[in-house]
Parts: C-alpha cells; sequence; structure tokens
C-alpha cells in the first residue's frame, strides 16, 4: 500500500467572528473518511505573517516562518478555504502565498469557498491566476457555500450535506489524482520550473 497523500486545508479567514473554521470542519471530516489522505489543517490566525515582504526577516517573521512553511514543504496537495472578500480573497492568504515560493511548486490545489450571491467564486478565479504563477495545478471542481450560515446546525455539521458531500468528493477525487501523479513525477526527475 502506497503512503497517503499529504494534504494541508489552509483556513485563509482571521477575521473576528470568521465562519472558515466551521466550513474546514466539515470538509476536513469528509476528507478524513478517505484512509488514502493524510491531513494537516493550517489556520492563518495561528500564523500572522506581516504583509510586507523582506529578503531578510525580522526574528519574529523568522519564527512565524518556522511554524508554517515546513508544513507546506510537506504537503503534496492543498485545499484553500477562503471567503470572498471585496470579490476577491483575504489578505492574510495573499501573504502566505508571497512569503513562500517552493513549497507551492508543482502540486495541486482546490478550493473550498463561501459567501454571498456568488459563494466566494470570484476569490476562487482570482486566485486560480496566483496559483498559476507559483507553478500549481488548480483543481477546476470546487466546493461552494452561498450564504453558509444558515446551512450549518450549531454543532457545526451540515443541515442537508448531499450536494456539499458529492461536490467535496468530486473535489478530492480531483486532487488526489493530481496529487499522485504530481508527486510520483517528482520521484522520477525535479520539477524545473
Amino acid at each position: 500500500m502506497s503512503e497517503p497523500l499529504r494534504v494541508a486545508v489552509i483556513i485563509a479567514s482571521v477575521r473576528d467572528g470568521r465562519f472558515g473554521p466551521t466550513i474546514a470542519n466539515w470538509f476536513t471530516g469528509v476528507a478524513r473518511e478517505r484512509g488514502s489522505l493524510d491531513i494537516d489543517v493550517i489556520d492563518l490566525i495561528e500564523h500572522d505573517l506581516p504583509n510586507r515582504l523582506s529578503a531578510t526577516p525580522s526574528e519574529a517573521t523568522r519564527a512565524v516562518l518556522a511554524g508554517v512553511s515546513p508544513r507546506l514543504a510537506q504537503a503534496d496537495a492543498f485545499v484553500v478555504v477562503t471567503p470572498e472578500y471585496n470579490h476577491s480573497f483575504p489578505a492574510s492568504l495573499k501573504s502566505l502565498i508571497d512569503w513562500h515560493t517552493t513549497e507551492w511548486r508543482a502540486k495541486p490545489v482546490g478550493f473550498v469557498s463561501y459567501g454571498g450571491m456568488a459563494g466566494g467564486m470570484r476569490a476562487v478565479e482570482h486566485l486560480r491566476q496566483v496559483f498559476a504563477e507559483c507553478h500549481m495545478v488548480t483543481v477546476r471542481d470546487t466546493v461552494g457555500f452561498h450564504g453558509p450560515w444558515g446551512q450549518f446546525d450549531e454543532q457545526g455539521g451540515l443541515i442537508d450535506p448531499t450536494e456539499a458531500n458529492s461536490a467535496a468528493k468530486t473535489l478530492l477525487d480531483a486532487l488526489e489524482w493530481w496529487g499522485t501523479a504530481l508527486k510520483d513525477k517528482k520521484a522520477q526527475a525535479p520539477y524545473g520550473g
């Protein structure tokens, strides 16, 4: 039996009263049902990276990077759980992306988004462009929650999980295919991008 695919699930929102952890908990529950995935949740509220990039980061920034960079490097694939803020994604996520380079390369990324009428899809479309510049493969299939606040019960469970569970399965199938294919190829030859 092959080694599980290491998937880092990134909770992008750091706002007070955020809903991201509820959605991430549901999604990781679905993902953990597969024996072929090893899930690592990276909550950006625990990794306060500055927006100002520096070639020589401060000691405080190096300490934050030491807590998150190795986890990104070890991941074979990513899922970003993101809200839509002002028709795009949170600054906390952009900081995480910009502080790293090689950690992203030749890996797939999927998206679970949430928000109002667009369900976070405008954030996802912006992220596709950004992650393409990081030499990543973005999985076409997504999970989107339009107005999610009424879709979960007080314990964080989906009231009607049928459609969302189906979408999560489709996303995970594609992520696992790409993650395995890229991992196997990199074992044969390093990515040269």
